[in-house]
């Protein structure tokens, strides 16, 4: 399905969100292309797949076009062995607050400590609630995406 994505992100500064999940899931997924022009990933959650083709993000980083197909999960899980390195793996919680969903994701391996929520709006203005334990906006920091943390991973800042 082809649409344009408009997507603001947070860092987290509290495990508070924990107390209002929705549901909870495991990704893992990998890039066989991460140039920032048009990425193309391969994601695996929970027993789905998913290909994706996002391209560039406008001036704030809030939008940006997005393509996505729901794939099998062997085919899902034989295109990450074609993958570049450093496969992320994540858990992804969903938490309802007021009219809208933030998708938190708590990274795991070489980018543990690290949690990042997202948000996907209707338009950039739209207004949202936020949380007590929605932190720093990161929106359109380019080593926030997780194309880019499959490169320099969050282990490897400082």
């Amino acid at each position: 399905m082809k649409h344009i994505e408009v997507e603001r992100k947070f860092l987290v500064k509290s495990d508070t969100y924990k107390r209002e999940v929705k549901s909870r899931t495991k990704i893992i997924q990998g890039f066989l292309n991460t140039d920032p022009e048009r990425t193309v990933r391969v994601r695996i959650r929970g027993d789905e797949g998913y290909l994706t083709v996002k391209g560039k993000s406008n001036a704030t980083g809030t939008t940006r076009f997005e393509w996505e197909k729901e794939i099998r999960y062997k085919e899902a899980a034989s295109l990450i062995d074609l993958c570049e390195p450093s496969v992320l793996e994540k858990i992804r919680f969903e938490v309802s607050v007021g009219k809208h969903i933030f998708e938190v994701d708590e990274f795991l391996g070489l980018n543990k400590g690290l949690v990042v929520a997202e948000i996907e709006l209707q338009h950039e203005n739209e207004a949202f609630e936020k949380p007590d334990w929605l932190g720093e906006e990161v929106t359109g920091q380019i080593k926030y995406y997780n194309s880019q943390l499959s490169k320099k991973p969050y282990s490897n800042w400082k």
